[in-house]
C-alpha cells in the first residue's frame, strides 16, 4: 500500500493531441488507484466541463479545472493544495501538451506543459500507435526536448494492433531510452460517447461505474501502475510562486476593490444561490462552487426540467450553462419553472452563461429549426439550426453591476457553443477582448435584475493583472 502524505505527490497524463486516449487512460488510472485505498486527487487542466465530472465518478474526488491563462496564478496554487490529504495527484492535459494561444498571461499561455511546470508534476504521454510503430518514440523524444522545466517520464502507448505492433513500438522507446509504463491493445467496446462538445456527460450515461471498472481493468492489466506511483518520489512543494521556471506573478498591490477576493475565483453573487441542476444545466466549474461555498454561501439546486422553480428563500438565481437546445420542448412547457423565475427576476438578481443566458431569452430555435419560446426575461433569439462556432478565451470588463461584479469589475473565461445570435437587443452586460488582446463585439445583455451572456467565467481578473507581462 503506498502510504499516505500531507502532500501527494503524482503525475499529468498528456499527449500530442486530442483524441489519443488520455482521457480513458486517466479515467482507468482513477478508478484503480481507488480501488487500492488510495485518496486521488484529479485535476483537469483548461477550459473543460465534461471530464471533471468523469473524474469524479471514477475516484470520488472533486475535480478542478487548472488553467494558465484565463486563471490567476493565486487560483491556481489555491486548488493545487486541495490535493493536501491525498496520496497522489492524477491531472489530465488538456489538447495537445504545448498546446495554448499565441499571447500568453502573465504566467502562461494556457498549455497544459504550464501546469506540469508550476505543479513539479512528471509527464506521462498517452500515444496513439495505431498507424506507427518505431516513428511514435520519435515523437515522444521531441516532447522530451521541446520545453525545459517539463519533464516527459515516459509513455503509455494506446491501441496497439496486435502484439508485434506492440514490440516494434517498444522497440524504438529502447533505442532512446524512454521508459514505456504499458500498452494497451485496440479495444472500440470501452470508448464513451461523445457529442459537439465533448464527452456525454457523466450522470447521462447508464452503467457508468460498470463501464470505470472495465477501464480500470484495461489498466490494472495494460499499465504498470506500481511503477507510475514510483516515478514522482518528491511531493510537489507548493508555494505562492509554485515550483519550475514560470514567471513570478505580479507583484503589484491590488486595488481597494479587489482586495478580498484573492482566494476565491468568483465571489458568491449572494448568500443562497438558486442553481439550476440537471442533464440541461449543468456547466459549472466545480472550482466556482468550491469558492462560494468556502465564502459561506449556501447553494440551492433545482431541476427547470423537472418544472423546479428556484427556492423562495435564494436571494439570486444561477443558470449555467449546458445542453438546452436538446431539452428546448420541455422547458418551453415547465409552467411552474417558468411563472417562478419570471417572478423571482421581478425582486432578486437572476444571471445566465451561455445555455443558460440562451434559456432568459425570448426564443430559441433546435437543431431542426423548431422554435420553442423560453422565460422572455431579455430580448435575445438564439439558433442552433445554422450552427456557428464560437470558441476562445475572453477577457471582459463589467458593463454593469451584476452577479458577476461591481460595474468595471474585469473577469476572465471563455466561450463555447454553436448557436447562432438571430437578436439581441438592449443594454450590454461586456466589453470583451479575445486571448489576443482583439476586441471582441459588446455583448451579454442586462435588462432590471437579469443579466447573462455566452462567456462561461473562470475567475476574476485585476487591471494590474491583465497588463503585466
Amino acid at each position: 500500500m503506498f502510504p499516505s502524505r500531507s502532500k501527494p505527490h503524482g503525475i499529468l497524463i498528456a499527449a500530442p493531441r486530442s483524441g489519443s486516449g488520455k482521457t480513458m487512460v486517466t479515467l482507468g488510472l482513477l478508478r484503480a488507484l481507488r480501488r487500492r485505498g488510495l485518496a486521488v486527487q484529479p485535476f483537469k487542466c483548461g477550459p473543460d466541463y465534461i471530464d471533471p465530472a468523469f473524474h469524479e465518478a471514477a475516484c470520488g474526488r472533486p475535480s478542478y479545472n487548472l488553467d494558465s491563462w484565463a486563471m490567476r496564478k493565486e487560483t491556481a496554487l489555491a486548488l493545487l493544495n486541495e490535493a493536501d490529504g491525498a496520496d497522489f495527484i492524477v491531472a489530465e492535459a488538456l489538447m495537445g501538451l504545448f498546446d495554448g494561444i499565441a499571447t500568453p498571461s502573465h504566467w502562461g499561455n494556457g498549455a497544459s506543459a504550464d501546469i506540469a511546470v508550476l505543479a513539479g508534476l512528471p509527464v506521462v504521454l498517452v500515444l496513439d500507435i495505431s498507424g506507427q510503430s518505431q516513428t511514435a518514440a520519435a515523437v515522444a523524444r521531441g516532447f522530451a526536448g521541446l520545453r525545459p522545466g517539463v519533464d516527459i517520464a515516459g509513455v503509455i502507448l494506446n491501441r496497439a494492433g496486435s502484439p508485434r505492433h506492440e514490440r516494434l513500438a517498444r522497440a524504438g522507446f529502447d533505442e532512446i531510452g524512454m521508459r514505456v509504463f504499458g500498452a494497451i491493445p485496440r479495444n472500440r467496446a470501452i470508448m464513451l460517447p461523445e457529442r459537439h462538445l465533448g464527452l456525454v456527460q457523466a450522470g447521462e450515461i447508464a452503467g457508468l461505474s460498470a463501464c470505470l471498472d472495465a477501464l480500470a481493468d484495461v489498466a490494472e492489466t495494460h499499465i504498470d501502475i506500481e511503477a507510475l506511483l514510483e516515478i514522482a518520489p518528491s511531493p510537489p512543494a507548493l508555494s505562492r510562486e509554485g515550483r519550475g521556471s514560470l514567471p513570478a506573478a505580479t507583484s503589484s498591490p491590488l486595488p481597494s476593490w479587489e482586495r478580498d477576493r484573492v482566494r476565491g475565483a468568483l465571489p458568491p453573487p449572494g448568500q443562497r444561490i438558486a442553481l439550476a441542476r440537471d442533464a440541461a444545466f449543468s456547466f459549472v466549474y466545480p472550482h466556482i462552487l468550491k469558492g462560494w461555498r468556502d465564502a459561506g454561501a449556501e447553494i440551492l439546486p433545482f431541476s427547470p426540467l423537472a418544472d423546479e422553480a428556484p427556492p423562495a428563500s435564494a436571494d439570486v438565481a444561477w443558470l449555467p450553462g449546458g445542453y438546452p437546445e436538446l431539452h428546448a420542448g420541455r422547458l418551453a412547457s415547465a409552467a411552474n419553472f417558468i411563472a417562478g423565475m419570471r417572478s423571482f427576476a421581478e425582486t432578486r438578481p437572476v444571471h445566465g452563461e451561455c445555455g443558460g443566458y440562451m434559456v432568459l431569452g425570448d426564443g430559441l430555435l433546435d437543431a431542426k429549426g423548431a422554435r420553442h419560446a423560453m422565460l422572455g426575461l431579455l430580448r435575445l433569439e438564439t439558433s442552433f439550426a445554422a450552427r456557428k462556432l464560437h470558441l476562445g478565451y475572453r477577457r471582459a470588463e463589467l458593463l454593469a453591476p451584476c452577479a458577476l461584479g461591481e460595474r468595471g469589475g474585469m473577469i476572465s473565461g471563455h466561450e463555447f457553443h454553436y448557436s447562432t445570435v438571430l437578436a439581441e437587443e438592449g443594454e450590454k452586460l461586456l466589453t470583451p477582448v479575445n486571448a489576443d488582446g482583439e476586441p471582441v463585439p459588446a455583448h451579454g445583455l442586462c435588462r432590471g435584475n437579469v443579466t447573462g451572456s455566452f462567456l462561461h467565467v473562470i475567475d476574476w481578473w485585476s487591471p494590474d493583472l491583465a497588463s503585466s507581462p
